[in-house]
Order: structure tokens, then C-alpha cells, then sequence
């Protein structure tokens, strides 16, 4: 599947609500900038989408780097709140390729976007925001700082931007079901021992070791790093993602879903004290 959007426009680089867009030596440095927990929310997910479409054709662009201006949160997961706001995504929606919803397209496009994508994982991802440090092609995580887990089975759904197939390809089929049942944070050992993330690294270090693959991959000669993307080409999950739809879809309808919902936000979802043990409110939640 490859993802394409025909009425995207252009936007400078300092055009972004939630983002910080920088490039240096053929390196895109986009941090996530969207407090007060970086919350894949409307505005994060049109300004991520906006870009990618934008530095797709970018040829002098070879890497792009994201990161997070919150050093404890990466991007903590998809907005909740859409549960009293459910048009909130319409805009875009209006222009979904066929068979994705309009969170796995996000996905999609990262996954196929023809730069290499490295998530530098400093703070926890979960949930979408765990989707999208598994769509990108490679994230290296801090020991002791970071975490990644797929909460969504603790407000009664399945992951439904992609994470159910994307695990699978990175972890296998056992694993993937412990990650999204079990709904636990991961710590950097763990994900790396599971192949969910390529590399644990000290927290101090980090920052070079990315720094510095980003800037090899940028300097190799022309022509080096799409071949390798051809050759090491994603694979088609059209029917994977079509399921996992159906079953997102049918478990976001069910009543349990919105009450644990509604729950996990009075409780302080999506608050910094609340998503710090996030996992921990929603099992605390009344039965």
C-alpha cells in the first residue's frame, strides 16, 4: 500500500502549531512540541501529516529525526477527549486513501515516506504514540527514561492506527498479543530485547549515537538510500489493517469503551501526574 494524498499543500518548515522543524546537511529535525503531555490530538496529527507530504518530494532531505521537547513524554497517545468530540478528524478524514482510517494513515505514511524516519525515544510513547515510533523505520530508546506500551485494551479497544500489524512484523505474533493484551509499559531493555526498538542506549548518549547515524546515512552518495528503501521495501499489510479496523471499530462503539474512557480522563488521564502511571488509573478504575 502506498499512501498518497492529492489535495496536500506545502508549508514552510515554521509553519507547525505542535512541531519544531529544523534541517541541517540533508537532516529533517522535527521535535514534537504539544503540551502539556504531547498528545497525538487533531492539530499534532495534521501538522505530522502536513509535513511528511512535504518533505516526501524533498530530495535534498535523506533522514528525518523526530524527537520530543518533553523529556518524559514522546508523544503520550491519541487525543481521549475525542470521546465529547467525535468530528474532530473529519478534516481528515476527507481525504483518506482506500482502506485505512484515518489513524493508520498516519502510519502509513510514515512508513513509506521515502526519507529514512528514526524516532529518538527519550520519554514513554503509548498507544498512537506507540504506533508511530513503530511505523518509523528505526528508533533507538533511553535506558531508564523511556517506555513504550499499547494501553488501549485497558479502555476497551485494540490498537486501531496500525499498532496490531506493526508489531507483529516487529516482535511476532506471540509477542505482539502479550504487548497489546497485557497492556504494560515497556521498559528500553525489554523493547529491545524484543526487537521493538533497535537499540537501548544510555540516556547520556543518545543523542550522538542518533545524531550520529542520522548524519552518516545523510552523506552517503546519491541514489544509496532509496535503493535500500526499495530493496528493504515495507510490507503490504492492507488486509491486516483493514481487520484491525473492523476490530477497532467494533469495540470503539461498545458503552464499557466510553465509560472507561470518560473514567480514565476524570481520573487524570492526560494530565503529567495521571501519564506517568497511566496504565495503573485505568486499572484502578471501578469495575
Amino acid at each position: 500500500m502506498h499512501i498518497r494524498y492529492g489535495s496536500e499543500t506545502s508549508m514552510s518548515h515554521d509553519a507547525y502549531g505542535t512541531l519544531r522543524v529544523g534541517r541541517e546537511d540533508g537532516i529533517a529535525r522535527v521535535t514534537l512540541d504539544n503540551p502539556p503531555v504531547n498528545v497525538l490530538d487533531a492539530a499534532m496529527m495534521t501538522d505530522l501529516r502536513h509535513l511528511l507530504v512535504t518533505l516526501r518530494d524533498d530530495d535534498a532531505v535523506r533522514v528525518i529525526v523526530f524527537d520530543s521537547a518533553d523529556p518524559e513524554f514522546f508523544m503520550a497517545h491519541v487525543d481521549m477527549s475525542l470521546v465529547d468530540a467525535p468530528d474532530a478528524f473529519d478534516g481528515l478524514a476527507a481525504d483518506l486513501p482506500d482502506g485505512v482510517n484515518v489513524f493508520q494513515a498516519l502510519g502509513e505514511l510514515l512508513r513509506h515516506q521515502p526519507q529514512v524516519t528514526i524516532v529518538k525515544l527519550a520519554g514513554t510513547a503509548r498507544g498512537g504514540g506507540a504506533e508511530f515510533v513503530t511505523a518509523a523505520d528505526m528508533a533507538f530508546a533511553a535506558i531508564g527514561r523511556a517506555g513504550l506500551g499499547q494501553i488501549e485494551a485497558l479502555m476497551g479497544i485494540v490498537p486501531g492506527g496500525g499498532g496490531t500489524q506493526y508489531l507483529a512484523g516487529r516482535i511476532g505474533r506471540g509477542r505482539a498479543l502479550e504487548a497489546v493484551l497485557g497492556a504494560d509499559l515497556y521498559d528500553t531493555e525489554t523493547a529491545e530485547r524484543y526487537g521493538w526498538v533497535n537499540r537501548a542506549v544510555p540516556a547520556d548518549e543518545l543523542d550522538d549515537t542518533v545524531d550520529r547515524l542520522a548524519r552518516n546515512i545523510a552523506a552517503l552518495p546519491e541514489g544509496v538510500v532509496a535503493a535500500a528503501k526499495r530493496a528493504i521495501a515495507p510490507e503490504d499489510l492492507a488486509e491486516g489493517l483493514l481487520r484491525e479496523h473492523d476490530a477497532w471499530a467494533g469495540q470503539i462503539a461498545r458503552p464499557a469503551a466510553e465509560r472507561l474512557i470518560r473514567g480514565g480522563l476524570a481520573r487524570g488521564a492526560q494530565t503529567r501526574d495521571g501519564e506517568r502511571d497511566l496504565e495503573g488509573l485505568f486499572r484502578g478504575l471501578p469495575g
